[in-house]
């Protein structure tokens, strides 16, 4: 998404094969091919056999839920009951297919193979089975249908009418049976495409608090034009590409919006997520990372299996989970034009870096997952290795952190062949990739806002060479136990990476453990192979781009300026007694700590998403609204009176919640006139008013990080479990972002980038006039914090 927001403004693992039984690093140049003979031939067959049966079991595994995901709404047994009835009626001299059957009993007994008998058994379950399928079709469709509607969205908070509560039940009886992963995939409608003329009225409704007069008359004359000459012509095209697409936006965004992209992905586009706020589980750094990994890869597990429940929203409406596919195995591969994602079916090992180096850990041990004390003593393994980087090896990840062009060139001209290519292939194809950090960060009590904006540059940024950018995810395990994520974007959006790191922090912390010293539960496994150091041969030449790339990528970090902090003094508890959503309050909060700020208005972009509908990804919600600048005009003039600004309040917040709903259920502005810009372009024709709402900046970027997983735990018993949240970094030079999270009831966490190049903004200065617009709005009503 930041991306977008920008443009617009076989392995050589150094040892083929290390023997379980009588073999150390020590010995490597002394014996690097162990003896295939007795035990050392069976345990070589094995390992040879079993990621094989590993992987029929998979497709296996793979073949069934596509079966069942394909019956959805019915179930399996659905064609027993349905054939056995046909075969009843019959029995009972009622014919319930009008003719058809026997129709079919007369074709089947010119053939000449089958008796009477077992032409009408026959005949009936072919009938049988052909009006399952042609139920389970209906039902379908009736179900995509009722998804279809989004009246619900726009009833007042607490009071749903008789025809959207008989619409919920019917919802809740067509997808009664427990859904899998991605059983609503095909019940999910598609996304619509607006009618010109709204969108272009929306679009100037946004800009007209933004503009001087004169502006806006003539941003006016261009839209009228483009509505009634070029836009019919491209908006033609887009309903025509909406009808064999999927979804009209998410291919063109995925494409424009972030591959073919050639800036760096570090800081303009990758995101972060922090752990516990409070609460380390353990402060040994092989132990966090074992219990994160294995909790990681249960996850995988999981939705190998399909066995995550889609997302609901009020418990019956389901939303897209097709970016779940490309969570793990997945990699960035760079390219000179444009960007692609190589994603693969399985990946049975990961990618550890830790001081310059890279090791290969297998991920499986006879068959089975590695337990969290196996990677917790593997780990430990590349902690205590003292080797030394190769040359060019310990900052090699540079070249993901900068411009994608000459990390491409690079890439075709010096890992192409040899050990660089295997080695290069083991990290792109690894299930996830691993860093275990040098450093110690986290929320410390006695310095917490320097502590807090150490971690997030950590976790955005790091040293620039300690990362690898490209892959799905990073996880970082910091040396005082503490773990966060970096995420790249193109492949999905933060709500999915959220649900995972939710998951994982989650397990980490109810169901796997420590033991009281903080080791990882269970015991060390000696016989397991030790982690496998790759091997390169870097040349000069590709040395002296690795050192320009990081370069280029030290002056990016360096110029963010970073500023996260909790809010304590309120949360959503406080707001809603408010009788507004907690998401207006806080954005009506950020324009006026904004205005409190620059003293200006200005285009303010809030990510809302569209998973409603399939392959939906994000929406874009104009929060800076002619109401909103009314209201904190009020709040600024000290003359208005408590009722009054009371009053401009209501009118701002259902203002925001209902352009936030129209984003949600496919009416917003922003795709709509993306995609008509990408069909001129297609077209090769120019629209002044396209051009000059394309090249508009996002000064005040925002993002709400959802929470999703409330039900792996209680916060009335485990009030400390809290997460930090995550965020991104600036989107314009001269501007915010602001991503946070609402904690429980009396938490929120803020997370404030701009950058220091600009003498404009201050991250820190920003978030004290939050905190100042927060408790200024509260007040108003009067309550006590």
């Amino acid at each position: 998404m930041q991306d977008f927001l920008r443009a617009r403004y076989k392995i050589q693992e150094g040892r083929p094969y290390k023997a379980r039984r009588g073999w150390s690093p020590e010995m490597a140049d002394a014996q690097p091919f162990p003896s295939p003979t007795g035990d050392l031939d069976r345990d070589a067959l094995r390992e040879l056999r079993l990621p094989r049966l590993h992987s029929w079991k998979k497709s296996l595994l793979r073949s069934k839920n596509a079966i069942i995901t394909g019956m959805y709404p019915a179930g399996p047994s659905s064609w027993f009951i349905v054939v056995v009835g046909v075969m009843s009626s019959t029995y009972g001299k009622v014919d319930p297919s009008l003719g058809i059957i026997a129709k079919i009993s007369r074709t089947l007994g010119r053939m000449g193979y089958m008796s009477s008998r077992t032409q009408n058994v026959v005949s009936g379950v072919l009938f049988g089975t052909g009006l399952w399928v042609t139920l389970i079709v209906a039902m379908r469709y009736s179900l995509k249908v009722l998804l279809s509607y989004h009246g619900w969205m726009f009833a007042e908070h607490g009071k749903m009418g008789r025809a959207t509560r008989i619409w919920m039940a019917m919802v809740k009886v067509f997808s009664r049976r427990k859904p899998t992963l991605y059983s609503f995939q095909t019940c999910l409608p598609r996304l619509p495409v607006p009618a010109l003329n709204d969108t272009v009225h929306r679009y100037l409704e946004s800009v007209r608090p933004l503009m001087k007069e004169g502006d806006f008359e003539r941003m006016t004359a261009l839209a009228q034009d483009f509505a009634v000459t070029l836009g019919p012509k491209l908006q033609w095209y887009l309903k025509l590409k909406s009808w064999w697409a999927t979804n009209y936006v998410s291919d063109w965004w995925e494409e424009y919006v972030y591959l073919r992209g050639r800036g760096p992905l570090m800081v303009n586009s990758n995101y972060y997520a922090m752990d516990l706020l409070y609460i380390t589980p353990s402060h040994i750094q092989a132990a966090r990372a074992g219990n994160t990994i294995h909790a990681i890869l249960l996850y995988r597990r999981k939705v190998d299996r399909e066995e995550i429940t889609p997302i609901l929203l009020g418990s019956a409406i389901p939303l897209c989970s097709a970016q779940w596919k490309k969570m793990f195995n997945t990699t960035r591969i760079p390219g000179e034009e444009m960007d692609t994602l190589q994603h693969l079916k399985d990946s049975r090992h990961i990618v550890v870096y830790h001081k310059g180096r890279y090791f290969k850990v297998w991920l499986y041990h006879d068959g089975r997952l590695l337990k969290p004390r196996e990677l917790e003593q593997q780990m430990q393994r590349i902690l205590d290795d003292s080797s030394e980087p190769q040359a060019g090896e310990a900052k090699l990840a540079a070249l993901t952190a900068a411009d994608r062009v000459p990390w491409a060139k690079c890439r075709q001209a010096y890992f192409g062949r040899g050990k660089n290519k295997q080695s290069l292939d083991a990290i792109e194809k690894a299930a996830f990739f691993v860093t275990l950090d040098e450093t110690e960060q986290g929320y410390r009590k006695e310095e917490p806002e320097a502590s807090m904006d150490s971690y997030a540059k950590s976790l955005l940024h790091g040293k620039c060479f300690d990362r690898w950018f490209d892959k799905s995810f990073t996880i970082v395990v910091f040396q005082n136990g503490k773990i966060g994520i970096n995420a790249e974007h193109s492949w999905a959006d933060g709500p999915i990476v959220i649900h995972l790191w939710e998951y994982i922090v989650a397990v980490d912390f109810f169901q796997l453990g420590y033991a009281d010293d903080g080791h990882c539960k269970g015991d060390p496994n000696p016989s397991i192979p030790y982690p496998t150091r790759l091997q390169w041969d870097i040349p000069e030449e590709c040395q002296e781009v690795i050192e320009a790339s990081l370069s280029s990528a030290t002056l990016l970090a360096s110029n963010v300026d970073f500023h996260s902090f909790p809010f304590h003094t309120f949360g959503k508890g406080l707001i809603k007694k408010c009788r507004t959503s907690p998401d207006a309050f806080i954005q009506l909060a950020l324009q006026l700590a904004h205005y409190k700020d620059m003293g200006k208005f200005c285009h303010t972009y809030e990510a809302s998403m569209t998973r409603l509908f399939r392959e939906g990804r994000t929406e874009t919600v104009r929060s800076c609204t002619t109401e909103s600048c009314n209201f904190v005009l009020a709040m600024m003039d000290p003359t208005q009176t408590v009722e009054q600004r009371l009053r401009l309040f209501k009118l701002a917040s259902e203002k925001h919640q209902h352009l936030y709903r129209l984003a949600m259920t496919g009416a917003g502005i922003d795709r709509h006139l993306f995609c008509l810009y990408v069909v001129s372009k297609y077209l090769g024709v120019e629209s002044p008013f396209l051009k000059e709402v394309l090249a508009e900046p996002w000064r005040l970027s925002t993002s709400q990080t959802p929470l999703q997983h409330t039900d792996l735990y209680d916060f009335k018993r485990n009030p400390e479990f809290v997460s930090s949240g995550g965020g991104f970094g600036p989107v314009a030079d001269d501007g915010y972002g602001v991503s946070y999270i609402i904690m429980g009831e009396n938490l929120i966490n803020f997370h404030i980038s701009a950058k220091f190049s600009c003498s404009e903004t201050d991250s820190h200065r920003f978030g004290k006039h939050v905190r100042q617009a927060m408790t200024d709005i509260i007040a108003l009503f009067g309550l006590k914090f």
